[in-house]
């Protein structure tokens, strides 16, 4: 299960983007065509949060849908992997979504001392 690795290093990003301030949710934007599961990055997330100013955090998730554009006609084709076929047959398509793993969001509590 690779997404143990990636949500680790999602939790350490997010930490030193916090600088030191504990973190109430994080927003993921994951692609449909990373081969990513995000029911696993949940999974593994609270986990690797413990002992770190993310400990506690609530993690929301937005799955992006992959879509391409053909080189053919100029159509935009939802993919659920990453090849396909646009329906007037080409299959030489463009990427443009799907393949997004990164933190939109990071909120923060803000201590009063």
């Amino acid at each position: 299960m690779h997404e143990l690795g990636i949500t680790q290093n999602i939790v350490a990003i997010a930490a030193e983007y916090a600088n030191g301030q504990p973190v109430k949710r994080v927003t993921l934007e994951v692609g449909k065509l990373t081969a990513i599961l995000p029911d696993a990055i949940r999974f593994c997330f609270d986990v690797c949060c413990q002992g770190t100013v993310l400990a506690g955090a609530r993690l929301e998730i937005i799955e992006k849908p992959g879509l391409a554009t053909c080189q053919q006609c100029g159509a935009t084709v939802p993919l659920d992997y990453p090849f396909g076929v646009c329906d007037c047959g080409c299959q030489q398509l463009q990427i443009i979504q799907g393949e997004e793993l990164s933190i939109k969001e990071l909120e923060t509590e803000e201590v009063c001392v």
